[in-house]
This record gives structure tokens, sequence and C-alpha cells, in this order.
């Protein structure tokens, strides 16, 4: 690149910096000078954003290509059968999780998803490579990341395997980062995360901070930001439930529930995430904006559809009974919001819960319930 483009680069940098800091996602002087330091645009030659509803591809050719990097969205940066796979997180959402994270000199900090290599390449300035290990479920996504690390003299441990199962071999951490979704918190990172250690993870459509404690568990609450991910996944696959098509209802009835609540309340959809894990759902629009369907559907072939005022649900699990309850639960509690949800996990439990861990979430589903 030209002295002139990485001249431009450095103003965008600072500019969306500028911007982060007015909106209150960074907060940290540290993080903002590391953010200032590291460029993003090395690690994103390529990505697809959305233009008018569909997938659109940037390259470094193209004119608006630096413009695109250096604004506060998530880029994606492979797609699997049209499907995007892995991304560049969003920079407000990325910094908002590292801040979380609490890193001190001398921490060891295990990153689950690599992707592009950029929140490798942070924390390798923020406390030097041989601090840091990242795992990558895709070998390609690996080779490449660690390729665009080294450019730059970062050689963090880069490790193509399953971030569910950790990096063993490097433990224990001081702390843990997963820049990918999860319905659970996998047990393995208990192990591998020192006493007093955190862990900073994306469950449902929301961030959780645990701290682990002496006796194996983790305990944390939510962060206050909104969070969507794309989900963990097995190197190969996408990650996001088939859809079943329209299969025969099992069931069909009239639904009290307003579908614009489905599909404008974003704190209710993050109690949704938590009640109905591992499910995607879609929306259907009148020409002038008005929701006029909402289609819900898991990875365990349960399926439920609501329009016009009736519901039609088939599969192991009445999703659309699950969104009602939600909902119901969810106004007679004031609308909680975010930070007020937390978690405790232990070897091979998880329970929700609200306030404090002695109100669990009487409607989420155990993590074998959840996979049935």
């Amino acid at each position: 690149m030209t002295p002139h483009t990485e001249e431009r680069a450095r103003r965008l940098r600072a500019g969306l910096a500028d911007g982060l800091e007015a909106s209150g996602h960074l907060t940290d002087p540290t993080w903002r000078k590391l953010f200032e330091t590291v460029p993003r645009h090395p690690f994103v030659p390529e990505f697809w954003t959305l233009a008018s509803e569909e997938l659109r591809r940037v390259t470094s050719a193209d004119p608006d290509w630096l413009d695109l990097v250096y604004t506060d969205d998530a880029l994606a940066t492979q797609l699997v059968d049209g499907v995007a796979t892995s991304s560049s997180t969003a920079p407000g959402l990325m910094l908002t999780m590292l801040q979380a994270l609490d890193i001190a000199d001398g921490h060891r900090v295990l990153e689950i998803a690599t992707g592009s290599g950029y929140n490798a390449a942070l924390l390798s300035e923020r406390l030097g490579s041989r601090h840091v290990v990242t795992v990558e479920v895709d070998p390609v996504l690996a080779r490449l990341a660690e390729s665009r690390l080294l450019r730059f003299g970062y050689t963090p441990l880069v490790h193509a395997g399953d971030g569910r199962a950790g990096y063993p071999e490097g433990a224990p951490y001081d702390r843990l980062i997963a820049t990918c979704g999860f319905s659970t918190i996998p047990a393995a990172w208990l192990e591998q995360v020192r006493p007093a250690g955190l862990i900073v993870c994306p469950l449902g459509w929301g961030t959780v901070r645990l701290v682990v404690t002496d006796d194996g568990q983790a305990e944390g609450r939510f962060l206050s930001a909104a969070s969507y991910f794309m989900a963990v996944r097995d190197a190969g696959t996408t990650g996001t439930p088939v859809h079943p098509g329209r299969p025969e209802p099992t069931s069909c009835r009239r639904t009290s529930l307003d579908l614009a609540a489905v599909a404008e309340d974003e704190t209710f959809r993050f109690v949704l995430s938590l009640v109905a894990p591992d499910t995607a759902f879609a929306l259907e629009r009148a020409a002038r904006g008005s929701v006029t369907a909402v289609e819900l559907w898991a990875a365990d072939g349960a399926w439920a559809r609501a329009e016009h005022g009736r519901a039609s649900q088939a599969g192991p699990r009445l999703l659309w009974d699950a969104a009602e309850a939600a909902y119901q639960w969810y106004v007679e509690h004031d609308r909680p919001t975010r930070e007020r949800f937390g978690v405790t996990v232990t070897t091979g439990a998880q329970r929700l819960w609200l306030d404090t861990p002695s109100r669990p979430l009487p409607l989420v589903p155990t993590p074998d319930q959840a996979r049935r």
C-alpha cells in the first residue's frame, strides 16, 4: 500500500476511535492507543457487506474499501454455501469485550475463534505475542490469520482446532475471550482458566463476563451491549440451523403475541435466545415495513410460523409456545435489561438467573433439553 493510503487509514482509524469514545464503547485510554496502533485493513483485504439486503463483495481494489473497513460494522470474511461463516467483529463490540476482559501485564489469554486475526493482533500488541493463544476451527482461516499476523511481527500461537475444547497444552490462562456464539459454556474452559480468571463469551444474543472460582465453577453477569455472533461450528459447516421447509404443523392455533415484539424489541429477542437456544428466525414485512410474519426454526427440527394472528408449529419443541411464555414472563418482570441477567456454570450444568443466582429463569431449558 502507498504511504498516502496508510496515512488515510490512520486518519480513518482515529476518526472511528473518536466516534467509539463519544458513544461510550471505548472508555480505556490504553485500548484507544492500541486501537490506533493496530490497523484493521490488512486483516480484511476482502469481505462481504449487506447492500440492499444482498451480500456485496468488497476488495481492496474498490474505492470505498477503506471507508467500509473503518466503520463500526461487522464484516463477513468467509461464505459457505452463501452463508456467512466468519467475520471481523464490529470494532465497538470488540472493544467493549476487550475492556471487559480486564487484561493486565503478564496475563496469558486464550482466544476462541481467530477469524481474520485482527483481535489476536490487538491482544498481541497489548500483552506480547507469547502471552496469546488463539484457536480457529477452520484450518484455512487459521493459516491466513497466522500469515497476516506474522506480516506485522505478531507471533501468537495459532491452533487449528475445535474452540470448545480450548487449548489445554497452553493452560492455565488468566483470561479467555470467545468471538463466536455459544448456547452453553464449554466445561473444558473451566479447567483451563485459573481461579479468579475471567471468561468473556457471547451467550445467546448477549455477552457474559464470568469469574472462575476455586472449585472449578464460573459465575457472572451479561454485559449491557447487544451482541450478535455467528454460532460456533464444526469445520466445513455453517453453524446455522438448516431451514426445515414448511413441515406439516402438529399444532395450529390463535396467538396473542404481537409480531412487532419479536421483530423490534431487541432485549426481548435476547430473552428469547436464552429460552429457545440455537434457534434462527426470519421476518416478513409488508411494503410499508410492518411485520406480517415471523418464522422460527432450530437445528433439532423444531419450527414455528406466526401470521394473521395464528401460529403453526412442528417438531420436537413448540417454539411459539416458548416465545409466548417468554414474552409474558418478560412483561411481568418489567422488561429487564441484559445486565440484570447472569449465569452460573459448573461442569456439565448451566443455570441462568435474574438479578441474583437465587432467582433462576424458570423458562430456560437445561443443556440436555436444549439439545434434544
